[in-house]
């Protein structure tokens, strides 16, 4: 199974941002760390650097067996990193019904990048319903860098 690269893993951490107090994202779900969410994460809660860390590799896991599972054609680091990355985000349920994963799947690469661009939405209003106008800056940035990063092509070390 593929591994996230350190370079991955370095455009992630400045995706999610590191906050070692829990807080509530936009979505109103208590967060942690680098992204991390679940019933372990409580208001008022605190964490280190290092366990911050430790929350991320552990967050990683299931995101890249996702993608490994999910996904039906060869991926190169680029294009990996870029799906854990949208992952990451997303969760896999959604991953696995998303027209981002079909159009891969279906060897069409561009298509995937533009898809992943389409889950730029978040419930701004608080209204507990994401509309097609709820556009978050924040997610729209995110999947530009994701795509573009999914579309570059690895280079070779000599």
């Amino acid at each position: 199974m593929m591994q996230t690269s350190k370079d991955g893993m370095n455009i992630l951490r400045a995706l999610e941002g590191k906050v070692l107090t829990a807080y509530k994202d936009i979505a109103g779900i208590w967060t942690i760390g680098y992204g991390h969410t679940g019933p372990d994460v409580k208001p008022g809660m605190t964490i280190t650097d290092k366990e911050a860390e430790q929350l991320l590799n552990a967050d990683l896991i299931p995101r890249e067996k996702a993608v490994s599972e999910l996904v039906t054609v060869a991926l190169n680091q680029n294009e990996f990193d870029a799906l854990v990355m949208f992952v990451y985000n997303i969760g896999r349920a959604a991953f696995a019904e998303s027209t981002a994963l079909k159009r891969l799947n279906a060897g069409d690469r561009a298509g995937c990048a533009d898809a992943m661009k389409w889950w730029d939405k978040a419930d701004l209003n608080g209204d507990g319903v994401t509309t097609k106008d709820e556009v978050s800056p924040g997610l729209a940035n995110r999947r530009e860098i994701e795509a573009a990063l999914f579309l570059e092509p690895v280079r070779s070390v000599r």
